[in-house]
């Protein structure tokens, strides 16, 4: 036979082509001769060698074969003709060879029982069947048997016999007792592969009176059952009861107890067996055990060990299959029994033989004449099958000799063969276990090529992946295949194409340039075929966004995302998975474009979800897992054992974690007896235990209850426990907060918090007081009171110490013996003021206070501190107009010394000091009065500028609010400031005290001005007050005046001339001057223009002949050139000057105090002000106290934190009469401000009001307070500006 010529490089598929290699397989299997050309026989349709009909139903034995002409059939049945028209009972299929025998009418089935064969036959040749074996199936009965009930020991072994009837084909047996419900079966009692059932060993619970054996016989559809076995189980003391009373000793059942024993197999028998199995077959080895303990069986291969995927243990190990064996299987397998007394074993010789199977089977063979060709069959078995070879049906040693074939052994060879060698050969290949049977014919055709692929084929392909083309062809001689790509392309031979036998063109990986028209043409010597199939790439499907593992909470929502890209001209389908099955059918679960959203997660939403997109040629997926977690589900079952007097183990059982571990449980208590409904805090346990053991209280009515937590959160509560009480017992603690503080000079108070239900431990709670004077040689006194929280002792001397005790008691007992706790006796005011007052005056805002202590024995009450209370005097005129506001601090302890902070500089101060205790305040010292001096005056009030004009400024301004002593001068300094905002010199001015309005004049005009303004006494300069103005332009006031250094007294120059041109800008105009020399009377204009540009200049008249100009409707920022020139005859023109315009932001800055939202704003700002200040003023006349309690630990001691004069802050001392700044927070030249970060103290860290106090190193650690009181005013007639330390506290 003539092989394709391969045009292209043939490639062998690896191993990982195998699916391509099947499917070009079956390709090549299916290329035939087309029907429309002369052809032998061939059998397509057949029924199967063993084949076992329903006795019920008509018989069908199938027979199809094609050829042409079109075959006739003929049957053999038991190697004789079978002539069906001589039976009225079979009919043959129109068009075939299918028989129909119908013994539905009449007839019985095992009346064509027998071996039939059919042959097709036409003018080329015979076909023919392989041998049909027809049996019609059998469920026969079982035969009738008397059971009789079987009785045993307790421990014996047993098997049950069932031995079903044979039947075709053979029956599935199973046991199952009369409600048709299987028997259960466990290591101990299991069925056989012979279907009996086996015990290891019976016990009480297997007694039962319906062992029924059962056999299902599929083919015919019944059951057949045996008759029911009756099995009784008696134990040791029943069987001696028996023996007793019917039998002897010496009978078969004997008095003892069926003992413990080794193994020995109930089967196979023996210690060796043999067994033989079928190649391709699946091997069932069995080995079943008697013994008590029941035994464990085991399995091994000597010399060998189990195929790992093809071995299975099935009945509890007992039956060892291996499926698909082969003669490598063969072999001595070992099963061993074992129990705890023992082990025995037993030896299972394995034969694997093999019925035929085909090696090379022999195929239809297409020559043309005078071509070679042969025919192979070559099979093998065990035994080795013997090969015989027929040809038309008929042994080939006895069919018509032909000259052209040859035999040799499992091969015929064809030589130059003729139309007349045509033929169908058959192949028989059989040994003692079975057959095989083989048709091929040899069909000698003289044909051109024809291609059977139908025409213009569109093949679409996914990028990337295999791209095959067909191109089925026939032709005799076998045509040779080459294929084309394009129009006018030129055969392909590069390696990345694969031509295969059957025509197939193979693009191993498809590309996009391999998009395209591709041309089949098949060529032998009597022609020419060719055929067009067209090839299109498509990109793949991709998911983009795959959907996300997700963890959620039961009741939540979660949503799953899938993006998907594709190829434009394929529509994908996206199907959404749970689990590899349909989406519930529940609204809950919903597809919005890219996503699928579950609402209202539950327990059985958890799962895998997938998204599947799929197009006509490729499919793509993505999962993701959905954990449904939740709180765990509260415990239950709780249980109280180990009750004791203190202790209890308490027992639960966890609910569902619902998917989240649980962490821990908490334990929870209710005592129904004293806190009904309150639950309470017990223990916690790890989420691993399950018991706790709890301590308890005496005389608690006990309820328990657990939760459960996890990551998620915490359960609801169990269910609560049963109630436990426990015994009374005397209280273990005593009352807590015990104290003893007199409220009268006469009494004693004594207080205690009692103990809760919880706490007493008994019935009957009470309270035994106890106490007696710390120093004297008194007995306790003791009084028993009931449960309450208070005791008060009477008559009691005035602030003595006491030594008390409170003792819980019930009806039990009493409670462990208290612990002596120091009180004192009521409080009286003191009877003495303290002594030698004395005052040092430190600066001008500051004093410090000295006194002598008072006797301890006078304060009467535990001694808190020293009380000081100051005010500013005032002169008798004033006195009658307003009270007199005094000021208190208040010192902690036994301090002997205090600061006075923030006192008015240039004032004349009264004070006293008291001692405090805890009653209150003892009797005034003697006034002692002391004067501030002079110090540094406020900032003057309200500085405004008015009437500006060209060359002037005037100011006006209101004294300093706070003068602080006698005003010397006012000194203002000020400065230019220019267009780009840079500072020009500084002048300084010294103006009067008694002034309060200056002007300055000989101004620049169109002048910003920075002024800087300030008082001084004779301690110093105060704080400054700064402001801007700018000097105005007005070009009619300017009209006639001239500019500097132009004027008489110059000598004009023969020939005019303009020079010195200078433009001075600002934000949106600029005044150009100039110098002229030359004659009188000259008209001058301006012409100016953006610097750079191309446009013309603009051109201002200047009236009458002065020498300046003001160019306005100026752009800001912008760079302008400018230039002078005459009128007239004699014209003449200036050099060219370039300026430039201030930003925009300069007009906004100049103008800003005259804006009207500016105003606005500071009009609210200072109504603002004036409110608070007249709501703090109210409340400092009513006594109200303001807290200051943030600086109590900013500061330990005032003493070395003085005030600075200017702002009411601490700095450090300076000496009234230097006026040297202050060292620290000194004032900065530029706006005389000190800065904050200096010093952050202020008045309340020196003392307080009337409950303010100082630490005994003199810290302050209470509140300030005004207070006012109708005390006539003393010493100087000093200004009444308010001081500044009550301005600051007016804002606190």
């Amino acid at each position: 036979m003539v092989q394709p010529k391969i045009m292209l490089k043939k490639k062998h598929s690896s191993a990982g082509r195998a699916p391509l290699i099947l499917f070009l397989c079956q390709m090549v299997n299916a290329l035939d001769v087309p029907l429309d050309l002369v052809q032998p026989p061939t059998i397509t349709q057949q029924s199967p060698k063993n084949y076992i009909i329903d006795p019920r139903e008509n018989i069908v034995i199938q027979c199809e074969a094609k050829g042409k002409p079109p075959p006739s059939f003929s049957w053999t049945r038991n190697g004789t003709h079978f002539d069906i028209d001589k039976d009225p009972l079979v009919t043959m299929k129109h068009g075939s060879g299918t028989l129909i025998i119908n013994i539905m009418a009449e007839g019985k089935a095992e009346t064509y029982e027998g071996v039939y064969q059919c042959t097709a036959r036409n003018e080329r040749g015979a076909a023919v069947s392989n041998s049909i074996v027809v049996r019609p199936s059998r469920s026969p009965l079982w035969t009738k048997e008397r059971l009789e009930p079987i009785i045993l020991r307790n421990g014996q072994s047993l098997v049950l016999p069932c031995r079903p009837p044979i039947g075709l084909p053979p029956a599935i047996i199973f046991w199952m007792d009369n409600s048709f419900q299987r028997l259960p079966q466990s290591e101990r009692v299991s069925q056989g592969l012979n279907g009996d059932l086996y015990f290891s060993n019976v016990l009480p619970e297997d007694t039962r009176e319906d062992y029924i054996c059962y056999a299902r016989f599929n083919h015919t559809q019944t059951i057949q059952q045996k008759q029911p076995i009756s099995l009784k189980v008696i134990s040791v003391d029943e069987l001696n009861d028996t023996i007793a009373a019917n039998l002897s000793d010496t009978e078969f059942y004997g008095a003892k107890s069926s003992k413990e024993r080794s193994p020995t197999f109930l089967t196979p028998e023996g210690n060796e067996s043999v067994k033989e199995e079928l190649r391709g077959n699946t091997l069932s080895l069995e080995c079943i055990a008697e013994g008590l303990p029941t035994p464990i069986i085991y399995w091994i291969k000597e010399d060998g060990t189990l195929p790992v995927n093809r071995t299975f243990y099935r009945n509890f190990k007992k039956t060892l299959q291996i499926t698909h064996v082969s003669e490598a299987d063969s072999g001595n397998y070992q099963c061993i029994a074992k129990n705890t007394l023992g082990a025995i074993h037993h030896t299972i010789s394995v034969t694997v033989k093999a019925a035929p199977y085909w090696i090379v089977a022999p195929q239809n063979l297409v020559l043309s004449p005078g071509e070679n060709g042969t025919l192979v069959c070559r099979a093998n078995g065990n035994p080795k099958p013997r090969i015989g070879w027929l040809t038309n049906g008929v042994p080939i040693e006895i069919a018509p000799d032909d000259p052209s074939r040859k035999i040799d052994g499992d091969t015929i060879i064809f030589s130059n063969v003729q139309e007349r060698s045509s033929a169908v050969y058959q192949c028989n290949a059989s040994n003692e276990y079975g057959y095989l049977l083989a048709n091929a014919f040899v069909n000698v055709l003289a044909e051109p090529p024809r291609i059977l692929t139908s025409p213009n084929t569109l093949y679409q392909i996914i990028a990337n992946r295999p791209a095959l083309l067909d191109c089925a062809f026939f032709g005799s001689p076998l045509p040779t295949i080459e294929w084309f790509k394009g129009t006018r392309g030129s055969a392909l031979h590069e390696d990345i194409y694969v031509l295969h036998d059957n025509g197939t063109l193979e693009i191993p990986v498809a590309q996009k340039d391999s998009t395209g028209t591709y041309t089949c043409v098949a060529r032998n010597k009597l022609g020419m075929a060719k055929n067009e199939v067209h090839l299109e790439i498509k990109d793949p499907t991709r998911i983009i966004k795959q959907p996300e593992y997700a963890v959620v909470q039961r009741g939540s929502k979660v949503s799953f995302e899938c993006k998907v890209k594709h190829d434009q001209t394929l529509i994908p389908t996206i199907l959404w998975l749970k689990d590899n099955g349909e989406l519930p059918n529940d609204e809950r679960f919903s597809i919005d474009k890219d996503h699928l959203v579950v609402t209202d997660v539950s327990d059985g939403d958890g799962g895998i979800y997938t998204c599947a997109a799929n197009t006509t040629l490729d499919s793509v997926s993505a999962s993701a897992v959905l954990r449904v977690v939740d709180v765990p589900n509260p415990p239950f079952d709780l249980e109280l054992t180990n009750q004791l007097d203190k202790s209890i183990q308490l027992t639960w059982t966890p609910g569902d974690d619902n998917n989240s571990p649980i962490t821990k449980f908490i334990i929870e208590y209710e005592d129904a007896m004293h806190e009904a409904g309150l639950w309470h805090h017990q223990a916690e346990v790890s989420g691993t235990q399950t018991t706790a053991q709890l301590k308890l209280s005496p005389y608690v009515n006990y309820s328990f209850r657990v939760m459960a937590e996890n990551n998620i959160g915490r359960s609801v509560p169990s269910e609560a426990s049963e109630q436990y009480l426990t015994k009374a017992a005397e209280p273990d603690q005593n009352p807590t907060a015990v104290e003893g503080l007199g409220t009268e000079p006469d009494n004693l108070v004594i207080t205690w918090k009692p103990l809760n239900g919880f706490e007493s431990n008994g019935p009957g709670l009470q309270y035994k007081v106890s106490w007696r004077q710390k120093d004297g040689d008194d007995e306790w006194t003791s009084v028993v009171v009931a449960n309450v929280s208070k005791y008060i002792v009477s008559g009691t001397p005035t602030f003595v110490p006491y030594l008390i005790k409170v003792q819980a008691l019930n009806d039990v007992g009493f409670a462990p013996e208290p612990a002596a706790v120091l009180g004192h006796s009521g409080e009286d005011l003191p009877m003495v003021a303290p002594g030698n007052v004395r005052v040092i005056v430190v600066n001008s805002t500051l004093a410090e206070v000295h006194w002598d202590p008072v006797p301890l024995k006078s304060v009467r009450g535990h001694l808190q501190g020293y009380r000081i209370y100051y005010w500013k005097a005032q002169s008798s005129s004033k006195r009658n107009r307003r009270h007199i506001e005094k000021k208190i601090l208040t010192f902690q302890g036994s301090k002997t010394h205090g600061m006075l902070p923030g006192l008015q500089p240039y004032s004349h101060y009264a004070l006293n000091v008291r001692v405090i205790n805890g009653k209150g305040e003892g009797p005034a010292s003697t006034d002692k009065s002391f004067h501030t001096p002079e110090g540094v005056p406020s900032a003057p009030s309200n500085l405004k500028i008015v009437n500006p004009t060209l060359d002037s400024l005037t100011l006006e301004w209101d004294p300093p609010s706070q003068p602080n002593g006698i005003l010397t001068e006012y000194v203002l300094k000020y400065q230019p400031i220019n267009s780009t905002h840079e500072l020009g010199p500084l002048v300084d001015l010294k103006i009067p005290a008694n002034k309060t309005r200056w002007t300055l004049k000989n101004l620049n005009f169109s002048t910003r001005y920075k002024f800087y303004f300030y008082a001084q006494t004779s301690v110093g300069s105060g704080s400054q007050i700064t402001e801007e103005a700018v000097t105005t332009v007005d070009e009619g006031k300017m009209a006639g005046i001239l500019p500097p250094d132009v004027g008489a007294g110059k000598v004009r120059a023969v020939n005019p001339r303009i020079s010195n041109l200078t433009a001075a800008a600002a934000e949106t105009y600029a005044n150009i001057s100039w110098e002229y020399e030359g004659p009188e009377h000259v008209k001058f204009y301006v012409e100016y223009g953006v610097a750079g540009s191309k446009e013309e200049w603009r051109k201002e008249i200047v009236n009458g002949s002065r020498s300046f100009f003001g160019l306005k409707g100026l752009m800001p920022g912008t760079a302008y050139k400018v230039r002078v020139g005459a009128e007239g005859d004699s014209g003449f023109v200036s050099s060219e000057d370039v300026f430039e315009t201030g930003p925009a932001m300069a007009s906004r800055q100049v103008d800003i105090a005259t804006q009207g939202w500016f105003i606005g704003l500071m009009c609210a700002v200072a109504l603002l002000i004036l409110i608070l200040l007249i709501v703090c003023f109210i409340r400092r006349n009513k006594g109200g106290k303001y807290p200051v309690k943030e600086k109590e630990d900013a500061h330990a001691d005032p003493e070395i934190q003085p005030m600075k004069e200017d702002d009411g802050t601490f700095g450090e001392y300076s000496d009234a009469e230097d006026h040297k700044p202050l060292k620290k927070g000194s004032r900065t030249p530029s706006d005389r401000t000190v800065k904050k970060e200096d010093s952050d103290d202020s008045l309340v860290d020196y003392g307080e009001g009337v409950n303010g106090q100082f630490n005994e190193d003199g810290s302050f650690i209470g509140q300030y307070s005004g207070k006012k009181e109708k005390e006539p005013a003393e010493g100087n007639e000093s200004s009444e500006a308010p001081s500044p330390v009550n301005a600051m506290n007016s804002f606190v």
